[in-house]
């Protein structure tokens, strides 16, 4: 039977008028809503608990992400950063994956899924109010520590392994986040939009701190001392309270890192730039600081020297704890050094003539022709794009010593990157390395977006600060959209005004000038 001349207009204008933005989200929410009840009849709540847990921890951070686009002038700031957010929560399922599927289970988040489940089951039934007696089995530092966060976790959420995952995949990303808010706050010159498509897509940070274990919780740790020194550098409220409680959960995990972030904010902060004006108290504050930082730096040295065991914390010591870093990691396949013995234990030199062979070897290796299986190549492909990278903003790096006296952020993110690869290239396997990298390259890319050299008869630090820094609330109210009536009507066109008739100019002598004419009015 033919069809009528207007039925394709008519199926046509049917199409227009269906709400189709509505119609996607309808389906995906019925998709999800079946999923989960499929899930929850043929598995067990450790794997549909990761269907509860995902969009939870979407609900949660999302109004916070929002808050934070709201106060940042950039465009699409929000879109960013949820997108950000989506994409490191979405890496945890292939990094399950690949300790449970491609690993066979042979994979610390194993232990600490077992040990936390555990402490969850007598977190649930124990007295808090009566006081916690439970027996790890081994010292709270290190290892143990992960397992009492994983037990938290696990006493909120349940024991799911995938929902696990999810949770610490989220605490890295708000790790991230904050290396990204530190940059915006002791950096404003930067590019701070390409540091942030960096630091929330780069591979590595999307990949290694998605996992239950020490990587992600560092990550987090580290985002929240970078950005309490960050506000310290600037003289912002809160710094001592983030710098506090960032190098804490670093020191109670890797008190060795914690120790180089330290070192890294005390030559800032020597380095920071002095205030015009100076109050009285300026001085006192001063050495106020510098005594709680100096505190702070004992206290994390005696626990670098429990945490590895070793007497003191001189050369002697640091030349230990190296040496027999490089001899534990000198297993498995992707040995960097294969002709050394497992059992040696080699010396480590404190020549500091070592140290570019040491960046390179951390932030770049491996090279495409070393590695010995799939993941080294793909990691491989990320680290010789980083070097290019590198060896293209050659020119903005060497700008980097005059920075570390108008910015003493980029101090910071430099002696921290340098002595990070000094300390960490004794690891001698290159999968080690390549998780154990993820703590060095949100500063590490800092030194990517420093800002080009300005033009001739431009002074770098006299410009003016960009828009963004200033305070929420006073970048004024967005524009609204204008009705299509309004905005299709031009404007009417102004009356001409009718000539003046002629009339003699006054004498000067009889007229006083007026005050635009540069005249006075005064008797």
């Amino acid at each position: 039977m033919p069809r009528g001349p207007g039925a394709p207009g008519v199926a046509t204008a049917a199409l227009r008028r269906v709400p189709w933005p509505s119609a996607v989200a309808a389906a995906l929410v019925t998709g999800y809503v079946t999923l989960f009840v499929l899930a929850s009849v043929h598995t067990s709540y450790d794997t549909w608990g990761a269907l509860l847990i995902l969009p939870a921890l979407m609900a949660v951070g999302t109004p916070v992400l929002a808050r934070i686009a709201a106060a940042n002038p950039e465009r699409d700031v929000f879109r960013l950063l949820l997108l950000a957010m989506t994409a490191k929560l979405l890496c945890a399922f292939p990094r399950y994956l690949m300790a449970f599927v491609l690993y066979g289970g042979a994979a610390d988040a194993k232990m600490y899924h077992q040990k936390g489940t555990e402490l969850a089951a007598y977190l649930d039934q124990a007295d808090l109010l009566g006081g916690v007696h439970y027996d790890l089995g081994m010292k709270v530092a290190g290892t143990g520590f992960v397992i009492i966060v994983t037990g938290v976790v696990y006493a909120i959420t349940g024991p799911s392994l995938i929902g696990g995952f999810l949770v610490f995949s989220w605490l890295g990303f708000w790790g991230l986040l904050l290396f990204w808010r530190a940059l915006q706050i002791a950096f404003p010159e930067a590019d701070t939009r390409k540091y942030a498509k960096l630091v929330f897509f780069l591979p590595s940070l999307l990949f290694w701190p998605s996992s239950i274990g020490k990587d992600a919780w560092m990550m987090f740790c580290l985002g929240l001392t970078t950005y309490g020194t960050a506000r310290l550098l600037d003289r912002r409220f809160g710094a001592f309270a983030c710098i506090a409680l960032g190098s804490l959960g670093t020191a109670m995990v890797r008190p060795h890192v914690t120790a180089l972030a330290g070192a890294g904010l005390m030559v800032a902060y020597v380095l920071r730039r002095r205030p015009r004006q100076v109050s009285a108290l300026g001085p006192l504050r001063t050495i106020l600081t510098a005594v709680v930082l100096g505190a702070m730096a004992v206290l994390v040295l005696q626990q670098v020297s429990t945490f590895f065991g070793t007497d003191g914390t001189g050369g002697d010591a640091v030349n230990q704890v190296l040496s027999e870093t490089s001899r534990r990691t000198s297993q498995g396949n992707s040995m960097i050094n294969a002709t050394a013995p497992e059992d040696a234990a080699p010396k480590f030199s404190l020549n500091p003539a070592g140290l570019p062979v040491a960046v390179i070897s951390v932030l770049f290796r491996p090279f495409p022709f070393e590695a010995s299986n799939i993941q080294n190549l793909i990691q491989s492909v990320e680290c010789f794009a980083l070097l290019v990278m590198f060896i293209r903003a050659w020119p903005r790096l060497s700008r980097l010593p005059r920075l570390f006296v108008q910015r003493s952020y980029v101090a910071f993110a430099a002696v921290y990157t340098l002595l990070f690869c000094w300390a960490f290239s004794t690891i001698n396997n290159m999968g080690i390395l390549s998780r154990e990298r993820v703590q060095v390259l949100p500063l590490a890319l800092v030194l990517l977006v420093v800002p080009a050299a300005a033009s001739r008869g431009t002074a770098a630090g006299r410009r003016p600060p960009p828009v963004w820094r200033a305070a929420p609330g006073q970048w004024g109210a967005r524009r609204r959209a204008e009705p299509p009536e309004r905005r299709a009507r031009p404007a009417p066109a102004p009356a001409p005004s009718p000539a003046p008739p002629p009339s003699v100019a006054p004498s000067s002598s009889t007229v006083p000038p007026s005050p635009s004419q540069g005249g006075s009015t005064a008797p």
